[in-house]
């Protein structure tokens, strides 16, 4: 819904006939170079518009502002001087985000943005209104993130505007003529807030369950840190081997190969088009949640969000919420429990990139940004600085999120200033030398954060769970990331110890990469707020589990299964909860249902889409369990004599990888022994599974044991197996029920090297 700037700037007649005119400056009909800012609502109470020019000043923001009458008004903006907070490690008088406020003609003497460390009303002096119809512009002077929250004119030279922090505070609301009533959406069935890989991708999944479903996100993109505003590249896999609810996301991503990337790679329209081609799900774009309203003390009856660009209100109502906004705000809100750790989290990165032009270019000096030689940080090749440009480990993840940022930036633009203007930084390209040809291209306002708390669930998976492997029934989603967790660089440390903005990525051992861990399902839903899920980097784990779980498309498939269980939850009018405990082999049948499968509603039969992609033929580089039919015994179950080496080289080998031995010698002669139980009397082909290379043996003695004695046949592994997923058939043999069955590979007489990685045992009918 657009609503035209002057109905958010209206002349007000306060007492004593005096005139105030209050113009929100999201709201501008034109924000021309201006950025609309919304990450920081929480703690100063309103979007902003955001001058992020990399040095050049940018386009003028207009709109149109109607007086009352004509005559003398005080001018007041809504600003602040955004490097006074670091003023002991900077030169703060610089100020670099100054601006102006132009009314008419009239560019007003006064520059914005000079002073005061925090958000404030800053006066702006005397302006002269003749015409009640007036173009009103801000002017940017610098290119360095100046910004402005709001503008209002008063005729009472005695008035002070009132600086509450409060979101949408109501004398504004009043100001704006914003109803006090928001307007009712729904009820949806689910309610997710924040479009992320998580949000997006378990909207699309609940949509095609056939539920009605709202996403809300309060940007005007898609795709969270890996959309094109924060570029971080979508990473871990989406592994066969469990159920496909990696489909939805590998069709939701993107193409980027490099964070950061180009703007295009991040296909922010790709991923709008995908959601909004759900006839189910109704997005809400540029929508901020900021209240949670209760049912009870342990349930949510709405979400209240507003415009944005125009303030207004709506109040969204639904059966069950689903929180992927990454910091757990609507959970915080609600009285979800959750864990914060105190210090030492993985922090946000604001990411940026340059190139070489035809001809030399300028950077202004930047007294006011870190004062950085080029030993101070790694040098940014490929044109781009990385994930590692990290800051704000300990730091208040919500609450000091604004200044994260600005640090993340001061660093970035302290260090182009060092590149740009005092080393030579010799290299073989003479037109890399002193990097004259050099400028920069973009850096990230809108910050990637990793880490801001956890929604507590009935499990809170931990480090020693997935080194471990602990089995969980309700296993629901491989993450395949290692547990990576990011502190301070200590090379790059020294001159700002208590704020270093260069991480190091630790990772730890115990997930396997390509067949993943199984994540359990009841880490997605509260367990103290009976109706809220959550799904992304806010689940329910320990700091340490956080490293691999928060992973893009990782969350996303996190999101797909709450939408599945979502509409388990509508169906049974059951809680996440119940869920698990009353219709987990329900959640386990839709969990195996294809993403471009759908039905229009609960009601209706599910259905293939022949519209939507199908990942159901893609080939992989390795066999799962599941892929195979009748007993599987994998080499890792084998029991094994003498020396083995481990290998996963060799393409479409059984799960984790396989296992090779050379010749025997002498007396010393290495087994391995697949033992089985069939579980009734009858005949079953027994296959083995090898991986054909040059360096195997052609004579390889496989044993069979079976009811009827011992069978030996003699395998030339240096040639592909015949049958489907690379097995060989070694007979159709009689086992008993209750007695094991055995195949013995050995490695005598062999003229290379012995080879195993599984056996399947089928039953003949």
């Amino acid at each position: 819904m657009k609503i035209k700037a002057a109905l958010l700037a209206l002349a007000l007649p306060l007492a004593g006939h005096a005139e105030q005119v209050l113009v929100e400056a999201e709201s501008f009909a034109s924000p021309g170079g201006w950025q609309l800012d919304t990450q920081f609502i929480e703690t100063m109470g309103s979007p902003y518009l955001l001058a992020h020019g990399l040095g050049t000043p940018v386009a003028d923001a207009t709109t149109e502002v109607t007086f009352a009458k004509a005559g003398e008004y005080r001018l007041w903006v809504r600003t602040k001087n955004w490097v006074e907070k670091f003023a002991g490690e900077v030169d703060a008088t610089a100020a670099p985000g100054r601006f102006q406020v132009k009314v008419g003609d009239s560019l007003i003497a006064h520059e914005f943005g000079k002073a005061g460390a925090t958000w404030h009303w800053e006066d702006g002096g005397t302006v002269t209104v003749s015409d009640l119809k007036a173009k009103l512009s801000l002017v940017d002077l610098t290119g360095f993130n100046g910004r402005c929250d709001a503008i209002l004119f008063s005729s009472d030279p005695a008035f002070v505007p009132d600086n509450s922090s409060e979101v949408l505070p109501a004398w504004r609301r009043k100001m704006l003529g914003i109803a006090e009533e928001a307007t009712t959406e729904g009820p949806f069935d689910i309610v997710f807030v924040g479009g992320g890989y998580s949000g997006a991708c378990g909207a699309i999944s609940a949509a095609r369950m056939g539920l009605k479903v709202a996403l809300i996100q309060n940007r005007s993109v898609l795709g969270g840190n890996g959309s094109s505003e924060v570029r971080v590249w979508a990473q871990g896999n989406t592994p066969p081997g469990l159920y496909p609810v990696g489909d939805i996301v590998r069709e939701f991503e993107d193409d980027a190969k490099l964070s950061p990337g180009t703007y295009e790679e991040y296909e922010d329209e790709k991923k709008h088009n995908i959601v909004t081609a759900e006839k189910n799900i109704t997005l809400f774009l540029n929508h901020h949640a900021y209240k949670v309203e209760m049912e009870s003390e342990t349930k949510i009856e709405a979400v209240h969000a507003f415009d944005t660009r125009t303030g207004a209100i709506r109040r969204f109502t639904g059966r069950t919420f689903c929180d992927t906004t990454g910091h757990g705000t609507i959970g915080k809100m609600a009285g979800a429990d959750y864990e914060m750790i105190d210090g030492g989290r993985m922090g946000m990165s604001n990411m940026w990139a340059w190139e070489n032009a035809d001809s030399p270019q300028t950077f202004p000096d930047v007294p006011w940004a870190l004062n950085l030689e080029e030993a101070d940080f790694p040098y940014p090749k490929k044109f781009h600085a990385e994930w590692f440009w990290e800051s704000g480990y300990n730091k208040h993840p919500l609450l000091d999120l604004e200044e994260i940022r600005d640090w993340n930036n001061l660093a970035a633009f302290g260090a182009w200033n060092a590149m740009k203007n005092k080393g030579a930084h010799e290299r073989s390209d003479p037109d890399m030398l002193g990097h004259k040809n050099a400028r920069l291209t973009w850096m990230a306002y809108v910050g990637g954060t990793r880490e801001t708390l956890q929604l507590l669930g009935d499990v809170i998976l931990t480090e020693e769970d997935i080194v471990s492997k602990k089995p969980f029934p309700d296993g629901s989603v491989l993450t395949t990331w290692s547990v990576d967790l990011h502190y301070p660089n200590e090379q790059y440390v020294k001159k700002f110890p208590d704020n270093p903005f260069i991480a190091v990525a630790v990772h730890g051992k115990g997930v396997d990469r390509k067949k993943g861990y199984p994540v359990p399902y009841r880490c997605f839903y509260s367990r103290n707020i009976e109706n809220l899920f959550m799904a992304g980097r806010n689940i329910s784990v320990t700091h340490e589990a956080l490293g691999t779980i928060r992973v893009m498309k990782t969350c996303g498939m996190m999101g797909v299964v709450v939408g599945k269980a979502a509409a388990l939850c509508a169906q049974h009018n059951v809680s996440p909860r119940e869920v698990y405990y009353q219709h987990l082999d329900e959640l386990i049948e839709l969990l195996q249902i294809p993403g471009n499968v759908r039905r229009a509603s609960l009601a209706d039969e599910f259905a293939v889409d022949p519209a939507l992609p199908s990942f159901e033929e893609e080939e992989t580089d390795w066999v799962t369990l599941s892929q195979l039919d009748g007993i599987v015994i994998d080499d890792d179950r084998a029991k094994l004599v003498g020396e083995w080496t481990q290998g996963a080289g060799l393409k479409n080998h059984v799960e984790n990888g396989y296992r090779y031995t050379g010749a025997a010698r002498g007396e010393d002669v290495a087994s391995a022994t697949f033992e089985f139980t069939v579980p009734e009397d009858g005949e079953y082909e027994v296959r083995i599974s090898h991986q054909p290379h040059e360096n195997r043996s052609s004579k390889t003695p496989v044993t069979v044991n079976s009811a009827d004695g011992a069978v030996t046949i003699t395998v030339n592994q240096r040639v592909a197996p015949p049958l489907a997923k690379g097995f060989f058939g070694l007979g159709v043999f009689r086992f008993e029920a209750g007695k094991p069955g055995t195949v013995v590979v050995t490695n005598k007489g062999i003229d290379g090297n012995a080879h195993i990685d599984a056996v399947q045992v089928i039953r003949q009918k």
